[in-house]
């Protein structure tokens, strides 16, 4: 019997799983980290909306829960995956954890790269009479579209990497898939499949990531 009539359904199973948890990811997390990560900005001392209160308080929370190694992280917050999810174990559950975590380290990436635009570009659509929510929709993002696209490529395998994590404590996915019937086996071709597969998303994603961004500079 070869691999793939032995474990073809288990990993392509195992591959949707991964999917699942690394697209919810990436679209929730990296849309509440984008809103986090201008809120940090544009609270920030003489900013658009400066308030020392808001940013002081969402700086702590970001600098609470962005160290956290993930694996402690999704094990730590259990009680309130069960509130939300309804369980602690699966997929879903999973999924929520790493909404989370990805949340705030997009939130600083966004941040980051937004205090290195030109604050001459804020200035002259202020003095347009623009309004805060034009200059974030119209000037922020559109001028910091590119750097925000590679930070998202670097969330993408930052993501991947906590959905291989999770298959370790029941999450489910490849890194499940390579756990059981590679490691625990001792079956290595089969573990270094899993690694290669890997490799491949990754460098698929880096270089939609790098044309998409090469893309938005020279527009």
């Amino acid at each position: 019997m070869s691999y793939w009539e032995r474990y073809g359904d288990t990993f392509l199973l195992a591959l949707g799983q991964t999917a699942f948890m690394v697209t919810w990811t990436m679209l929730l997390g990296g849309l509440l980290g984008l809103v986090i990560g201008i809120g940090l900005y544009i609270t920030r001392r003489g900013n658009l909306q400066g308030n020392r209160g808001v940013f002081i308080g969402l700086n702590a929370v970001v600098n609470v829960v962005r160290p956290i190694p993930f694996l402690i992280f999704i094990t730590a917050i259990y009680p309130l995956t069960n509130l939300v999810v309804g369980r602690t174990i699966g997929t879903e559950a999973a999924t929520f954890a790493m909404v989370i975590m990805a949340t705030f380290a997009f939130s600083r990436l966004v941040e980051q790269n937004l205090v290195n635009l030109d604050p001459g570009v804020i200035e002259a659509a202020r003095a347009m009479g623009a309004g805060p929510l034009r200059i974030i929709v119209t000037v922020l993002v559109p001028e910091a579209l590119a750097p925000l696209i590679l930070g998202y490529t670097f969330l993408f395998v930052g993501v991947l990497d906590m959905s291989a994590v999770v298959g370790a404590i029941g999450g489910g996915g490849i890194g499940a898939f390579a756990l059981d019937y590679g490691y625990k086996k001792y079956d290595w071709p089969l573990t270094f499949f899993v690694v290669v597969i890997i490799i491949a998303i990754v460098q698929l994603a880096q270089l939609l990531g790098n044309t998409l961004a090469r893309r938005a500079l020279h527009r």
